[in-house]
């Protein structure tokens, strides 16, 4: 009866994973994948949130683990929903936490109940990101009544809406603004949008992200902090799940890449490669990389 709840409840929480996702965000596998010939070693279950990093690192982390002989499923959820699925033991890993900020209310909740193996990506941003030929505008304290007084930002309950909420009430003068909740692609396109008619438009943004490849961009200065200084994209996995696959922890702990091999990938997938395929052209150009998280 246990394991017909907890399957139950994995299929609910990869349903409501669906529909979340929307616009370039969509792009992802959620069928089982398998590495080459030989031997497997088992199935590990990856959760990730459809944001364009998460699906960049989740794909190219499962081609990883397929070299090393395992089978591996991607089941794309819900921020929330994609760690508690790892909390609960539903999914193995995930490689999409954005820390200390971002996902500081998920970490305070579920933290415990898994395991960090630290960051597999150093450098990460969020703050508020305009257009460059809103010359004006080079900080927060900058803002008076562009765009309609409103930030377009994605999901309700993203970490980097609730800091853009937040200084709302940390910066006096943004009293009367808003945050308009959409969803990461719907943001993405408004910038689109409103940069093809130079119109100034104020958006949460985060980097890696491929729209810093695809347009000029520049964050606004946070003179009160709200934002944080800078981010890390860390891998957790559930409790066990080392004394289970000792080989398969040490290759997701070694995990480690850079800003530009993030972006290099979410490019492909933006320019409309699926994201498996981009995962595994970046793979065969960086084997020795490859190599070093599989150990050899």
């Amino acid at each position: 009866m246990k394991n017909i709840v907890k399957n139950g409840l994995l299929v609910i929480a990869a349903i409501i994973g669906l529909l979340f996702t929307f616009g370039s965000e969509g792009a992802f596998d959620s069928s089982l994948t398998t590495g080459g010939e030989g031997e497997r070693k088992g199935s590990i279950n990856l959760s990730y949130v459809t944001w364009d990093t998460e699906i960049a690192s989740t794909n190219v982390i499962a081609v990883a683990l397929e070299q090393a002989g395992y089978d591996v499923t991607l089941t794309p959820l819900d921020n929330a929903i994609m760690w508690s699925s790892v909390a609960t033991g539903e999914a193995d890993a995930m490689v999409g936490a954005w820390l200390p900020n971002t996902h500081k209310s998920q970490l305070e909740q579920y933290g415990e109940q898994m395991t960090d193996l630290g960051p597999n990506l150093e450098g990460a941003v969020t703050g508020i990101v305009v257009p460059s030929y809103m010359e004006d505008v080079n900080s927060i304290a900058d803002l008076n009544d562009q765009a309609n007084k409103t930030i377009t930002g994605i999901e309700p309950g993203a970490g980097v809406v609730a800091a853009a909420e937040q200084a709302l009430e940390d910066y006096d003068h943004l009293s009367d603004w808003q945050v308009q909740t959409s969803s990461s692609g719907a943001m993405t396109t408004a910038l689109g949008t409103a940069i093809a008619n130079e119109e100034p438009i104020v958006i949460t943004g985060w980097s890696p992200h491929w729209m810093f490849q695809e347009y000029d961009l520049k964050y606004l200065e946070d003179p009160e902090g709200t934002f944080g200084d800078g981010e890390t994209i860390n891998t957790f996995v559930r409790q066990g799940f080392a004394e289970d696959m000792p080989e398969a922890n040490q290759i997701l702990d070694n995990f480690h890449w850079e800003v530009a091999d993030m972006e290099s990938v979410m490019a492909d997938v933006q320019a409309g490669t699926d994201p498996k395929e981009a995962a595994e052209k970046w793979v065969e150009a960086n084997q020795d990389t490859v190599d070093e998280w599989l150990g050899k």
